[in-house]
C-alpha cells in the first residue's frame, strides 16, 4: 500500500515537472517570437485599391482592413469584406481628401458640417488647409460619429478605428475625441495596443519595395508588437490620374500602390516570416489577447 502511495506521488510530481517545463518553453517560445500586425489602409477608396485588397485576400495574409466609408467605392469593399469574415476591418476615420481631380467630402455633405470643407464641399486636401479653415469640434464630431455609423450599419464586424493622415487625432482636443467615440462604440484604436511601427516602405522606389520589406522583417525584435501599414493599389488608367495635392506627395503614386501589394503578397516576404518565425495577427486578434480595457494612449499627456 505505502509502495502504490508512493509511485502515485512519484507520478504526481513527474507531471507537475512536465507542465511546468511545457509552460517554461512556451513563454521562452513567446519571447523569442516575432508579431507582426499588418494594416492595409484606404480600403473602399478606389476599384483599383479594393482589386489589390482582394488579393491580399486571397494570398491568405491575416491582415486588418482600414476602410474609408466616406468615399465612392466604399460599398464595393463593404461587398469584398463580407465575403472574408476572418478580416479585421477598422473605420478610416477621414478628414481629407488628396487628390486632384478626385476629391469626396463628408457623408453629413456641405450643409450639416461646413466648417469642415471647401466651397465645393469637399474635404480639404492637406491637414494644414483643413485647420486653416478652423473647424468646429463639434461638427468633427458629428462626421466621425457619422462615418463610424455607416460602417456599423454596412453589416460588416468592425473592430476598430485609425485615421487617414493623421487629421482625426493632430490636437489633443480631437485625439479625446476619437477615444470617446471609440469607447462609445466599443472599438479599437490603432497603436493603443502597445504595437511599435515598423519602418514603412511607403517612400521607397516601386522597384525596391519587396526587398526593402523582407531586410526590415530581418531585423524586427522578438517580444514586441510590430505594426506595418501598407497603401496598395494596382496599376490603372484611373490610378495612373491620381495627383496627391501635399506637398510631400510622392509622383507616380499608382507604381508605388501596385509595388507595395505586390511586396505583400510576394514569395520572398513570405520566406522572410517563416524564417524569422513571426506570428500575424490583426486586431480583432489583438484586441481579443489585450482587451479594449487596457489600451493606452501612444502619446503623453504633454501631447
Amino acid at each position: 500500500m505505502k509502495i502504490a502511495i508512493l509511485l502515485l506521488m512519484i507520478s504526481v510530481i513527474q507531471l507537475f515537472i512536465n507542465d511546468s517545463t511545457i509552460a517554461a518553453e512556451t513563454d521562452e517560445k513567446s519571447k523569442e517570437q516575432v508579431t507582426l500586425m499588418i494594416r492595409c489602409d484606404d480600403i473602399g477608396m478606389c476599384h483599383t485599391v479594393n482589386m489589390a485588397a482582394q488579393q491580399v485576400i486571397e494570398a491568405g495574409l491575416p491582415f486588418s482592413a482600414s476602410v474609408m466609408f466616406v468615399c465612392p467605392w466604399y460599398q464595393e469593399a463593404v461587398d469584398i469584406l463580407k465575403g472574408h469574415p476572418e478580416i479585421s476591418v477598422g473605420v478610416h476615420l477621414t478628414l481629407n481628401a488628396e487628390w486632384k481631380n478626385y476629391r469626396w467630402g463628408p457623408i453629413l455633405g456641405k450643409g450639416g458640417v461646413p466648417s469642415l470643407v471647401d466651397s465645393c464641399g469637399y474635404f480639404f486636401p492637406s491637414r494644414k488647409a483643413f485647420f486653416d479653415n478652423n473647424p468646429k469640434i463639434e461638427e468633427v464630431e458629428m462626421e466621425l460619429r457619422a462615418q463610424i455609423q455607416r460602417a456599423l450599419q454596412s453589416g460588416l464586424k468592425i473592430d476598430y478605428v485609425d485615421y487617414h493622415m493623421g487629421t482625426a487625432v493632430d490636437t489633443p482636443e480631437l485625439r479625446a475625441l476619437v477615444e470617446r467615440l471609440a469607447q462609445e462604440y466599443g472599438l479599437g484604436i490603432s497603436r493603443y495596443f502597445g504595437e511599435v511601427d515598423m519602418k514603412s516602405i511607403y517612400s521607397v522606389a516601386p522597384p525596391h519595395k519587396t526587398d526593402s520589406l523582407v531586410a526590415i522583417v530581418k531585423r524586427l525584435e522578438p517580444g514586441t508588437k510590430h505594426l506595418a501599414v501598407f497603401h496598395i493599389g494596382m496599376t490603372s488608367p484611373e490610378m495612373n490620374a491620381l495627383v496627391d495635392l501635399n506637398p510631400g506627395g510622392l509622383p507616380q503614386m499608382s507604381q508605388h500602390r501596385q509595388a507595395e501589394w505586390k511586396a505583400l503578397c510576394s514569395k520572398k516576404f513570405r520566406k522572410a516570416l517563416k524564417a524569422k518565425n513571426i506570428r500575424l495577427v490583426t486586431y480583432r486578434d489583438v484586441i481579443g489577447e489585450v482587451g479594449l480595457s487596457n489600451m493606452k494612449s501612444p502619446v503623453s499627456k504633454d501631447y
